[in-house]
């Protein structure tokens, strides 16, 4: 990544190295959920980790329930790192825990202090959230970055599969249009189960 940055950085287009975490457990079920403070401790030696290298934040990715997402904001604190939180949802744009994306963003901001740089969502279909965005309000510029799915299959139908469904690029592309409408401050754009370089080409096309 140190290579990369060398090679293509430039004043008008400054690059990020993130340290990225996953969920403790399976990243499509809310099971043997941890208390804020045990997943403080249980993220705290990879975040630490990651702040003796060049790494310039983390981001941890795919979280299913809010007191994991309190307890690694808490221990990026600790390591005096920059954080961003990344939220899967369900089909019916809630958390695997049950918990609403508005809810879960506003309850995470208020057990921290509102310390995470910004919210992503990622491992989910643009169909599965767009209807949930509205009810952000004035959080809607908290959520900055996506990675979506290229399936519209929910993560039970997901696990069951035993083919790839790559979906339709360019719809993709196009329903990541609609998203910034919904998402001013959207700007991180990659991603998920699913995708490949096709995806990224028209994301990439669809919203430069």
């Amino acid at each position: 990544m140190l290579e990369i940055r060398a090679d293509y950085e430039t004043p008008e287009t400054p690059m990020v190295i993130s340290g990225n975490l996953g969920p403790r457990g399976d990243g499509y079920r809310a099971e043997g959920r941890m208390t804020p403070a045990e997943a403080r401790a249980y993220h705290a030696q990879q975040i630490d980790t990651f702040a003796q290298t060049d790494a310039d934040l983390v981001s941890a990715f795919t979280i299913t329930y809010v007191e994991e997402a309190i307890g690694i904001l808490r221990a990026a604190q600790d390591a005096a790192m920059p954080a961003v939180i990344s939220f899967t949802v369900e089909t019916d744009g809630s958390l695997p825990s049950g918990e609403g994306l508005p809810e879960a963003i506003g309850r995470t901001d208020r057990e921290t202090g509102g310390y995470a740089a910004y919210y992503m969502i990622n491992c989910a279909h643009p169909t599965h959230f767009q209807h949930v965005l509205d009810a952000l309000g004035d959080r809607c510029g908290r959520v900055r970055g996506l990675r979506a799915n290229a399936s519209r299959c929910s993560h039970a139908e997901l696990d069951e599969s035993s083919e790839l469904d790559a979906g339709n690029p360019q719809e993709l592309g196009g329903q990541y249009y609609q998203l910034r409408e919904l998402l001013p401050q959207l700007t991180v754009l990659g991603g998920c189960c699913g995708t490949d370089h096709r995806h990224v080409e028209a994301i990439f096309a669809a919203c430069v």
